[in-house]
């Protein structure tokens, strides 16, 4: 889906989700592997960034993930729960970058760096910062406040960001709905569209239909003569893909636990 993303810089765990992609799809079944960390990652912190970005360009990425604050969880999902997470992966995996170069370095005393990768060209070109730390006498990608999130919550750390990004997600949906009923109108005569319309007038992602990519059910219902309409999002498993349930109409979105029911209005 074209949605916003959520990956801020590669201290964030989801970064690194999103480069499992490929490996992900490439192993339908996938197995555990020893837990041995990649040679390449024993260098300097852009020795690290260059074998980690490397490593996702070949879909190594256990290789990848072991080079990352995140190895405490990877390590503890198992083969089943790895292959759980493919649809998310799959969904984000554009965010790994073709092309890279590292453009600069930084250590401070306390045992952190940042590296400096410039990704893309023409107007896409950026410099992103990668945060790394000192960890068991080896550099690791991520920063400390993530570090100590992992280690606190091990492989639960990834299925809680999964539920926040998708109920991001939903609520971002929510808004691009209201905002292609707003434009729908504008082409029928003042009448807004069910959820079929809007896709099929290229307002709203096709994966909209479905739950598999967004981890949520999405409804639009219509008033008399179509003159109005109201949206709602439920999780498509509660407490594994979402916990918030969504609804919009004219006043707004309102969201709630509601144990994965529908949202009814407030009064």
């Amino acid at each position: 889906m074209n949605r916003r993303t959520k990956l801020r810089t590669f201290t964030l765990a989801l970064c690194l989700l999103a480069c499992a992609a490929a490996a992900a799809r490439a192993q339908s079944n996938p197995r555990p592997q020893p837990a041995t960390t990649p040679a390449a990652a024993q260098g300097s912190p852009s020795d690290v960034v260059r074998a980690y970005y490397t490593a996702l360009k070949e879909s190594r990425v256990r290789d990848a993930m072991l080079m990352s604050i995140l190895r405490p969880a990877v390590e503890a999902l198992s083969p089943e729960e790895l292959k759980e997470f493919q649809p998310d992966f799959a969904r984000l995996a554009a965010t790994a970058p073709a092309d890279f170069e590292i453009t600069g370095e930084q250590l401070n005393g306390d045992g952190d760096a940042t590296v400096f990768v410039r990704t893309g060209e023409g107007k896409d070109l950026k410099v992103e910062p990668v945060n790394l730390i000192r960890d068991r006498g080896a550099w690791v990608v991520g920063d400390r406040e993530g570090a100590a999130a992992v280690k606190k919550q091990g492989k639960k750390f990834f299925f809680e960001q999964r539920i926040a990004v998708h109920e991001q997600d939903a609520e971002d949906m929510l808004n691009r709905i209201s905002a292609a009923q707003l434009a729908y109108a504008l082409q029928h005569s003042g009448n807004f569209g069910d959820l079929n319309a809007l896709v099929q007038a290229g307002y709203v992602p096709q994966d909209i239909l479905g739950t598999e990519t967004t981890g949520y059910h999405f409804n639009v219902s219509l008033g008399p003569g179509s003159k109005s309409f109201t949206a709602r999002a439920e999780p498509e498993r509660y407490g594994h893909t979402g916990r918030l349930s969504f609804y919009l109409d004219k006043s707004g979105i309102q969201k709630k636990d509601a144990g994965g029911k529908p949202l009814s209005p407030s009064k």
